[in-house]
Order: C-alpha cells, then structure tokens, then sequence
C-alpha cells in the first residue's frame, strides 16, 4: 500500500485551533468496525456503549512543558540583559535518553551544529546551558544539558506547551493559560511525553465516574509520546515507514487484567493510537502479558491482527498519517475513510482538540 491511499480532503476550517469550551462536550462518531455503520453522538454518550466486564485502558503520560526558547552562547554575552527574540532557537524536547541527554527538534536547525551550546533564559536570567552533540536529519539534535538539581522545575517556569504546529497561537504566545490545563489530560500521572495522548483529553471525572458506575474496570498504562508524533511521513510506500522508538510501562495491574478479560473473551477498549501501540506491542512478546517496562517503534498498519485492542476511541488524524493508518488496519481502510468523509461533510471537529470516535 501506498501513503497517498491514506489522503482525503480536510478544509482548514475544521482544524480546532481551541478545546471545546467544556472538557467532555466534544462530538463522537460512533463506528460498527464489522460493517462500517456509523452514527452521529457524543463523547458524553460513552457510558452507554460500554459496560460490565469491559475493561477500559488509558494511558496515563504527563505532558512535558516542553517546548523551549534559546540563543546562541556564542552571543548569550551580549544577549544575557536584553535577549533577542528575533535570534532565539525554538528547542523541542522529545525524549530524554540518559542523565541530562535528550534528543531535540530545533529550528531553525540549519545553523546549529555539533559543538555548539545554547543558553536558556527566565526573564533576562541565564537557568540553562546545553551542548549539541550530535546533528540528525529533518532538524533532530541531541543536546546535554549542563547538570542541575532543580531541571524540571525550570522546565515549568521557562517551557511552554508543545502544541501541534497546526495549532496557532500569537508569534509571542506560544500557548495559553488554557492550553497548560486543557492540553494534559485529567488523569496524567507519569510525567514525560512531548504532546497529549489526545483521545484523552475528553475525559472528565464524571464520565470516568459513570464508567465505574457500570461495572467498568479502568487500568492504565505509560507510552511517552515522543518524536514519532511530530515528523510527517516521507515514505512513498507503507512497507519503508519506521518509527522512532518510544518508552512505555506496563503495570502489574494492567497485565493481570488483560489476561483475565482475554480468556473471558470480553472487551478490551484502548482510549488513544498510543495505548492501541503498547499493547499491540506487548503482545509481540509472550502469549500472556507481563508487568515491564520497555520501548516500542511499532507501525500498525492494515493487515495486522489486532490481538488485544477490541474497541478504540480516537480522535480525528492527519491525512497520510501513521495514526490514521492504524486507525484504518483497526477498523478498515474503506470503513475509516468514509467514516472521515461523513465527518468533513458535517463538520466534525479534527486533530488534537477536535472530536472523536468511537470504534467498536
């Protein structure tokens, strides 16, 4: 199969530049993966699909304020009182790989090569410095940092919200305060991902509360949604995709519960493409789960035997997507993309503060 089988036409319009104005009061479509029937509800409407003996898996990954703005030491002298915001370097922390190393996009990135060091500032304060180490393609840098005890409470005083690059905000305002709260679901425990599990960020307490209330069991796991989520496809052809790997935890409590709803034959409901990735993933390992923690460059494409997803809740993805592609070995190439035609056709909200759906 070819990326472009993936395409369709999406207006600009459609795109949600904001979340909704109540967490939970998104649209849901609703899609029978067997016959490729849909329906137009809710997100609100999910309690009353699922119910006793389903088992619900959220992943459970905090958002990083990841998003940071540099200089160049070489001027940080002249820079230190007054920096220049029209010479700044836009630094995106994607996945930190050992003791104060993490690989980056920067931009631009052309100028920033190996050897050079990049400064931080809160205000007119220098709080960080860091090394490039090594230059990747499409703007990728490693970058060490110079070691410091208080890393990440700088990181939350001096990063901002990595929102998609179709999610626009002011030149001088990379986020919002609403961002910092809507951009991160209510359940995120595990702080390290560089965007949202988006499919996620519709949940509320009430629903989570409802769900309960029918006798659905909830269990999380951990994928830290790192680079992967921000390079585009350049392959022309499905088979020479490959994925950046990403870190993901497995709890006890997790495997123990797949495995018993696995022999009961009942419904296992992954909310989000990244937790669909991890269990699919830790099904490649041994016939039954086990409590670990590893990395995953899986790319679900049609063809795969889903092993444990039964039903998915997801949000809307780019056209030509690894994410749309997943959605479509899910459900079905010509199920999906029609599902996406009727849901441009009525206006559904797409991408990460859009609306969902439902695949069952």
């Amino acid at each position: 199969m070819r990326t472009a089988d993936f395409d369709f036409a999406l207006p600009e319009s459609l795109i949600a530049q904001t979340p909704p104005t109540v967490r939970g009061s998104s649209r849901m479509l609703v899609v029978d993966r067997t016959t490729g029937a849909y329906t137009d509800e809710h997100f609100t409407d999910l309690p009353a699909h699922l119910g006793p003996g389903d088992l619900l898996i959220l992943n459970d990954s905090r958002v990083l304020p990841a998003r940071l703005f540099a200089t160049r030491a070489r001027s940080a002298t002249t820079q230190a009182s007054s920096p220049d915001p029209t010479g700044r370097i836009e630094v995106l922390l994607t996945q930190q790989t050992a003791p104060n190393t993490w690989t980056t996009l920067v931009r631009p990135a052309k100028k920033i090569q190996p050897g050079e060091r990049l400064v931080f500032h809160e205000g007119a304060t220098p709080v960080l410095e860091a090394e490039v180490l090594e230059a990747g393609e499409y703007g990728e840098r490693t970058l060490r940092f110079n070691p410091t005890e208080h890393f990440e409470s700088i990181l939350q005083k001096i990063g901002h919200m990595p929102l998609p690059p179709y999610i626009h905000r002011e030149k001088d305002t990379p986020d919002t305060e609403e961002d910092k709260a809507r951009y991160q679901t209510v359940y995120a425990n595990q702080t390290g991902s560089a965007a949202a599990p988006t499919a996620g960020l519709h949940f509320t307490p009430e629903v989570l509360a409802s769900l309960k209330a029918k006798g659905v069991q909830i269990e999380h796991i951990t994928l830290h949604v790192g680079l992967g989520t921000f390079q585009p496809v350049r392959a022309d052809l499905l088979q020479d995709i490959r994925l950046h790997a990403e870190h993901y935890t497995l709890p006890a409590a997790t495997a123990e519960a797949i495995n018993q709803v696995r022999k009961a034959g009942r419904r296992i409901v992954a909310a989000g493409t990244t937790t669909t990735r991890t269990l699919e993933h830790c099904a490649t390992l041994a016939p039954d789960l086990y409590p670990h923690s590893g990395e995953t460059s899986i790319f679900l494409s049609p063809g795969h035997h889903f092993q444990v997803v039964s039903g998915l809740l997801t949000n809307f993805h780019l056209p030509q997507s690894t994410l749309l592609m997943l959605v479509c070995a899910f459900a079905g190439t010509e199920h999906v993309l029609a599902a996406y035609a009727h849901a441009v056709q009525a206006e559904y909200r797409f991408f990460s503060y859009g609306d969902c759906m439902l695949l069952l």
